[in-house]
């Protein structure tokens, strides 16, 4: 950083563009960083329940809402596209939600078919999670609440795990270990 006197003799820090990149490059690096555990098996036990859920999400669940190439041929979904169904549902849900529902039946649907597929994968971990994790609350306290605890399990399944993959990241086995461990 450069410093910079002005005529009354005050400091300011001026910024070249390179080093808030790489301001920027530290704080993804750290974001993306799995923490490991001390031996490989532990990992290798983490990562089970991690791709499990991730595929359920994309294949099962993301792709009735969100359209992927893998996406059923009967729900009649384009690219990227989300159910006509879906915001209505979300809408229902009152509040903010009715308000946004459109933005929301897209990001929750987003979460669960782009977010699986980068969970199972152990890319982009944490922020992906992240995106579950919110998807999850919802669907258990918006959707599923009325309906007994026997219907919230799949949504509180992925929120547990998704929870975990947050905090500890993809580990040993995942896209982001492979991306980070060459940086060190």
């Amino acid at each position: 950083m450069k410093t910079i006197t002005s005529q009354s003799g005050q400091a300011f820090y001026a910024n070249s563009s390179s080093s808030i990149l790489q301001l920027i490059g530290k704080y993804l690096y750290k974001m993306i960083e799995p923490i490991l555990l001390p031996n490989w098996w532990q990992d290798f036990l983490m990562v089970l329940p991690r791709i499990v859920c991730g595929i359920l999400l994309t294949v099962d669940f993301g792709a009735a809402k969100f359209g992927l190439p893998w996406s059923p041929v009967d729900k009649n979904l384009g690219l990227f596209e989300v159910a006509y169904w879906f915001p209505n549902d979300v809408a229902e849900y009152g509040g903010i939600f009715a308000k946004f529902s459109v933005f929301f039946a897209w990001m929750g649907a987003f979460s669960e078919a782009v977010g699986g597929l980068f969970l199972a994968l152990g890319f982009l971990t944490r922020p992906f999670s992240f995106l579950i994790v919110c998807t999850m609350l919802v669907a258990i306290f918006c959707q599923q609440i009325d309906n007994g605890t026997w219907n919230m399990l799949p949504a509180m399944g992925f929120l547990w795990v998704a929870l975990y993959q947050m905090i500890l990241g993809s580990g040993r086995f995942g896209i982001d270990y492979l991306l980070t461990s060459r940086r060190s």
